[in-house]
């Protein structure tokens, strides 16, 4: 095969590109350990090499564990960067001083590599399923453990669409179809703000009570050999099932009357009556569900994981009366939207080649600044020397010509080094 040519500016240029992809990728500055911040609601990487199953900060996950192999655990509320303690032995090259062991840190399953309540091991390169993130625990599960969908055979990934397949979607489908090509699920991402699994709903008081009501959507069966569906509020009167089946315009997963619930509770003064609770009825086959405790994995023969889809707007609908206020209180996920930490932005982000170079050289100490911009100089006028044949010649410069005129740089560098 003909080896590939290219100029000396389209090498230039693709450097370039490089350098504007990364700084998209990742355009924030990575200079220092979040430890001194305390804990906070940040992201956080699992570290495969180091033998500790422990969490780390990105800026941790980037300079100190650069060569490692990681799983990123997105974020986690109230965490520590371990990177700097003694929990860790791998050095942190950020946070020099070596900090006690973080006792207030939570390390589920997702610290040994497992997710969801099929506690699998998570590869993106495989996994082809989407998978949703527990607001309590923040846990990931997929898609079809929550029944929102069929599960793929032996998990294995799913063929992608066809352009004429994608093409005769409609946009309601479309939206809530994943780019593996699976079917639309039962409840799609726009139809609901978050996910809270059943484990965690059935530890909550204030979840199991609201569970099935208005806002609060789960899917169900009614018996084994039945379809699942979306559980409505109004169920004891009036049971509607939608099939998991693609291609099936799923209607609202609201009816009129639901609405116009939520919007009375919205509404409903409980703060001048703060002993009176409008929290609403409560839904019997959701209590049903939640009381039999069938979460989790006898998928075969449970009617419901317990597992709560609350829908936009879900924080404003609470009841605050003396009763539910304090349950409330202990969780406050549920009252307030968490920040997550981020870095601060990277002041060399986007900058090109020469000015990244132009601005590390201003940087640097003046004897040491001059013995750079000696030693740029002398590698110009190689440069110069290696290239003037290509250019009387009419010659176009390709890879492999740029790559050995650097190597013979480093094995004159590597020679006087010898000396």
């Amino acid at each position: 095969m003909a080896q590939q040519e290219e100029t000396l500016a389209d090498y230039l240029a693709s450097q370039n590109d490089l350098v504007q992809e990364a700084s998209e990728a990742l355009p924030h500055q990575f200079s220092q350990c979040t430890y001194a911040l305390g804990p906070l609601r940040q992201a956080i990487y699992l570290c495969l090499t180091c033998p500790e199953a422990r969490g780390i900060c990105p800026a941790c996950s980037i300079v100190c564990h650069t060569d490692h192999e990681q799983i990123e655990l997105f974020p986690k509320r109230n965490f520590h960067c371990d990177c700097p303690t003694r929990a860790i032995a791998h050095p942190c090259g950020l946070h020099t001083i070596l900090e006690p062991v973080n006792e207030s840190n939570t390390y589920g399953q997702n610290f040994k590599g497992l997710f969801c309540r099929c506690h699998r091991t998570y590869d993106a390169n495989k996994e082809k399923e989407t998978m949703i993130q527990c607001l309590a625990c923040e846990d990931w599960f997929h898609e079809s453990c929550c029944n929102l969908r069929e599960r793929p055979s032996s998990r294995q990934p799913s063929p992608e669409r066809k352009d004429d397949e994608t093409k005769e979607d409609n946009d309601d489908d479309a939206l809530s179809t994943t780019s593996s090509g699976l079917p639309p699920p039962l409840i799609g991402p726009s139809d609901y703000d978050t996910f809270i699994c059943g484990e965690c709903v059935a530890k909550n008081t204030i979840l199991m009570r609201w569970a099935g009501t208005p806002g609060c959507l789960m899917v169900i069966r009614d018996t084994v050999s039945s379809t699942w569906r979306v559980l409505r509020s109004n169920d004891e009167d009036e049971a509607e099932t939608i099939e998991v089946v693609a291609g099936v315009k799923r209607p609202s997963l609201l009816s009129s009357s639901d609405e116009i619930g939520s919007k009375r509770l919205r509404l409903s003064p409980s703060a001048s009556v703060p002993n009176q609770c409008f929290a609403p009825p409560l839904n019997l086959t959701a209590q049903n569900i939640l009381r039999d405790g069938n979460p989790v994995m006898e998928s075969d023969s449970t009617l419901g994981t317990g597992d709560i889809f609350l829908t936009e707007g879900f924080r404003n609908r609470w009841c605050h009366c003396q009763t539910c206020q304090p349950s409330l209180e202990k969780h406050q996920y549920l009252l307030v939207e968490e920040e997550t930490y981020e870095p601060p932005e990277d002041p060399d982000s986007g900058l090109s080649l020469e000015e990244l170079g132009m601005r590390a050289l201003s940087r640097m100490p003046r004897e040491r600044a001059i013995n750079g911009i000696h030693a740029f100089n002398s590698m110009r006028d190689d440069l110069k020397n290696y290239l003037r044949p290509f250019a009387e010649q009419g010659k176009v410069v390709n890879e492999a010509d740029v790559k050995s005129f650097f190597e013979s740089l480093m094995e004159e560098r590597r020679g006087r080094d010898n000396q």
